[in-house]
C-alpha cells in the first residue's frame, strides 16, 4: 500500500511511503520513455510493487498504463509539457520500507546532499544511459532508457530489490534491434537481467 505522508525535515518535498519495514519488497523503475512504453517494459516491471518513472514520460497515456501494472510516483522532465504534466512534481521522496530514495528527472539539479540528509539512493534519468554505482554510501541508479532508442544506447529498465535497509539495484536490458544492424531481423525479447550492488 502506498501512502503520503508530511516531507523528511530540511527536504522540502512529497514523501511517498511502502509500509513494511523488515519485509523484502520489488520496485520498478524506467525513465526516458518519451510517450513509448514497450511491451518488453512492461513485462519486466510486471512484479513490481510499486513503478518510479524518473521523467520525460512524454504523455499520460504511458501513465496510466504503468498504473495497470502497479501504483506509480512520476517526476517532471524537462520534455514533459502540457497539461497533463502539470501535476508532475520535480522531485519525490520514496519510503520504502526503511530505505529512502530521492527522484529528479537530472542529477545535475541534485540540490542536497543525499548522504548528509540519509538518502539510501538517488534516483535520475535523461543521460538515457544505465548506471549504478556508489557515493558515500548513497547509491544513484539511472535506469537508462525505456523509449524509442537514442544512437546505439541500450533501451532498459530497472528493479530495486529492497530489504530492511538495504538496497539492491538491477539493470534490465532489453533486446531491442537497432534499424539498420543485422539484429533487426530478430525477434524482440526481454534479455536477461545484468545485476547491480547493494547499499547500505
Amino acid at each position: 500500500m502506498v501512502t503520503r505522508s508530511r516531507p523528511s525535515r530540511g527536504v522540502p518535498r512529497r514523501r511517498v511511503a511502502i509500509s513494511g519495514h523488515g519485509e523484502a519488497h520489488t520496485v520498478g523503475v524506467i525513465a526516458d520513455t518519451h510517450g513509448l512504453l514497450r511491451p518488453e517494459a512492461a513485462v519486466a516491471l510486471a512484479s513490481s510493487e510499486l513503478i518510479i518513472h524518473a521523467g520525460d514520460v512524454g504523455s499520460a497515456e504511458v501513465l496510466d498504463k504503468l498504473r495497470e501494472i502497479a501504483p506509480v510516483v512520476a517526476v517532471r522532465g524537462n520534455n514533459d509539457k502540457g497539461p497533463w504534466a502539470v501535476t508532475l512534481p520535480a522531485t519525490e521522496i520514496v519510503e520504502i520500507g526503511g530505505v529512502f530514495l530521492y527522484i529528479l528527472h537530472d542529477l545535475r539539479e541534485l540540490d542536497c546532499d543525499p548522504a548528509a540528509a540519509k538518502f539510501h539512493g538517488v534516483i535520475a534519468g535523461h543521460s538515457h544511459r544505465p548506471r549504478v554505482e556508489h557515493r558515500n554510501g548513497v547509491m544513484f541508479l539511472n535506469p537508462g532508457s525505456a523509449g524509442p532508442r537514442r544512437f546505439t544506447l541500450p533501451v532498459a529498465v530497472a528493479r530495486l530489490h529492497v530489504h530492511g535497509e538495504r538496497v539492491r539495484a538491477e539493470i534490465v536490458e532489453l533486446e531491442v534491434a537497432v534499424p539498420g544492424h543485422p539484429s533487426a531481423t530478430r525477434p524482440e525479447s526481454t534479455s536477461p537481467p545484468r545485476r547491480g550492488s547493494s547499499a547500505r
